[in-house]
């Protein structure tokens, strides 16, 4: 077989936008357990930051970007037998490396798509459907008629939680940053819009749940605004912090979620703990397709070339993107 070669976005030090090069890199033959994917869309998600910036760590460099995307299977390796040449697949999860034109992968990782499922709803669907999933069927199953509050509802994460809570009864309250994330939030199953800007958020949750509060929240903002998130809980209520994207995350005193408050706080890790799970993984990213041939609609905000990644992360980095951003490749 001829040489495989690819051209692919680099880490070759931790930084800001800068830091991303586009490199042509030699590939190896698909080894035992592996796939070698021609990707037509990856995902871009807040992690991939991380991973620029260092926060979360790669396990060296040079190393790739991306934990998400969407294509087809060029070749297999040994001992694959699930999947063939021109299988469409999607998938999510470490190792990063979907920022590229071809990749290697291991063949566990992939999922076959459904034939009505194009690869941009998928590479802009998995990750945020998989988070969905697992904060609302595993850290906090939901049950109807309860109030869920979603920090940054008009962004990837936000747009694809709200319907997932939306389909199971739930009364959702967004926070958005305009008048236009507002109408965008509403379109994809916000109940009640909260301009942060403009408008204090825990009084608006309180006016909107009778002084109750919300029973769940979502935020992947971090600093301040999850400090604050605290004050618009219903007792008995939990709060998701999964992201940071508007500071670090603040260090918490036990005393401030009970005994008054009466709230908990957790943690989960979507790429460390149920992506991983070789049981849960394949099983939950079936769910989210078979959410998304229901209905389930991903928003499609911005969709850059690759050589553009760097741009990609300036403008979600600014937060002047919705719903999910793109590479298209």
């Amino acid at each position: 077989m001829s040489p495989i070669t690819t051209r692919a976005i680099r880490l070759h030090a931790t930084g800001g936008p800068e830091a991303l090069s586009i490199d042509t890199v030699a590939l190896a033959e698909p080894g035992p357990g592996e796939i070698l994917v021609r990707q037509r869309f990856a995902g871009v998600n807040f992690v991939d930051i991380y991973h620029r910036t260092g926060l979360y760590g790669q396990p060296a460099l040079p190393a790739g970007l991306g934990v998400e995307g969407a294509g087809t299977v060029e070749r297999v390796g040994p001992g694959v037998d699930h999947l063939r040449e021109g299988d469409r697949i999607a998938y999510a999860g470490l190792p990063a490396g979907s920022y590229a034109e071809r990749r290697l992968l291991p063949a566990e990782r992939a999922i076959r798509l459904p034939d009505g499922i194009g690869f941009d709803t998928a590479a802009a669907v998995l990750v945020r459907g998989l988070t969905a999933h697992m904060l609302f069927e595993r850290v906090r199953p939901l049950r109807p008629g309860e109030v869920v509050l979603i920090q940054a509802a008009a962004g990837g994460l936000g747009v694809i939680a709200a319907q997932w809570a939306k389909r199971r009864g739930a009364t959702v309250i967004g926070t958005v940053g305009d008048a236009r994330k507002a109408e965008l939030a509403k379109a994809h199953g916000v109940d009640h819009a909260i301009l942060y800007r403009e408008t204090d958020f825990v009084a608006a949750v309180r006016e909107a749940t009778g002084g109750r509060g919300a029973d769940m929240a979502i935020d992947g903002i971090g600093g301040g605004t999850l400090l604050k998130t605290f004050d618009a809980m219903a007792p008995y209520g939990l709060i998701a912090s999964v992201g940071q994207v508007g500071g670090s995350l603040p260090k918490i005193d036990l005393n401030e979620l009970g005994p008054v408050r009466s709230i908990a706080l957790a943690r989960p890790s979507v790429l460390r703990h149920h992506l991983p799970d070789p049981v849960v993984y394949p099983r939950a990213a079936a769910e989210v397709l078979t959410e998304v041939e229901a209905g389930l609609r991903p928003l499609i905000g911005a969709v850059h070339p690759l050589a553009e990644a760097a741009e990609a992360h300036r403008a979600l980095e600014a937060g002047k993107t919705t719903g999910s951003v793109l590479l298209e490749i």
